[in-house]
């Protein structure tokens, strides 16, 4: 398994801190963001590799943090995984619209978590172009 730097961003501090504990665990390196505001600034310095991005946050949607995050990157984005419990059709085109790669239905179970991010090969390919 490759050890990924991984940004939790999600208003819910438990919510937050489980996935984060979860996935130090496995040997993850994770940083925690409780506003959008608080995931684009700790997106510039700590550079994920990985966006575990709630919806629904206090300040900003995930979707314009994912707008923002995307316009950002100056070398490879990482990957936006929407962790949410918006999982409607509509929910999901928004999220694709706003940069988002991949999309998980809250409460989502830990095992499909991990194997998402255990999924996304080594090294870390950037997202395929949008056009």
């Amino acid at each position: 398994m490759t050890a990924r730097r991984i940004l939790v961003a999600d208003d819910s501090v438990d919510a937050a801190e489980s996935i984060g504990m979860l996935l130090e665990l496995r040997g993850h390196e994770v940083r925690l963001a409780h506003t959008g505001r608080q995931a684009i600034e700790a997106s510039e310095t700590y550079r994920p590799d990985v966006v575990l991005l709630d919806i629904s946050l206090p300040d900003m949607s995930g979707y314009e943090v994912a707008r923002r995050l995307r316009s950002a990157s100056g070398g490879a984005p990482p990957v936006l995984v929407a962790v949410t419990g918006y999982g409607l059709e509509d929910d999901r085109l928004q999220a694709k619209e706003a940069g988002i790669d991949l999309h998980l239905t809250k409460p989502v179970d830990p095992a499909t978590l991990m194997e998402l991010v255990g999924s996304l090969g080594s090294p870390l390919a950037p997202p395929e172009p949008r056009h």
